[in-house]
């Protein structure tokens, strides 16, 4: 049995969020994409299903041909062990374009360095300085 994480786009954005996830890790890559073709229910070309890898850690998205009246919530993040403050400020500001911050950087208790945002696609991220 694998448990993966699934993130559902709704505006044909699938492989432009996940081309710039695997573009912040340095061992992220994309493992396999599948598109929509001609007559299918989705918008041809766009993604149909796709793999990616983070941290070692495996993703599947894809654009949803219906329009659904939910997105992405914080309720539900990512969470980003950083190893280096470097590394925590360049996540922030890569995935902050255009974000809604939940919660700025900074020291709040539980952490010398946090910062918790939706990037520009929603998806959720919470970064932490290990």
């Amino acid at each position: 049995m694998k448990i993966t994480t699934f993130l559902m786009f709704q505006n044909g954005d699938a492989e432009e969020a996940m081309n710039l996830y695997v573009s912040l890790f340095d061992d992220g890559k994309v493992v396999a994409v599948e598109r929509f073709g001609p007559g299918e229910d989705g918008a041809e070309g766009t993604v149909k299903q796709a793999v990616f890898s983070l941290a070692g850690q495996e993703y599947r998205c894809f654009d949803s041909p219906p329009v659904h009246g939910f997105t992405f919530t914080p309720s539900m993040s990512l969470f980003v062990e950083c190893d280096s403050d470097e590394q925590l400020q360049r996540l922030y500001d890569a995935l902050g374009e255009g974000r809604q911050a939940l919660m700025p950087l900074g020291s709040y208790g539980f952490s010398t360095k946090f910062g918790w945002v939706n990037d520009r696609f929603g998806v959720s991220w919470q970064l932490n300085l290990a």
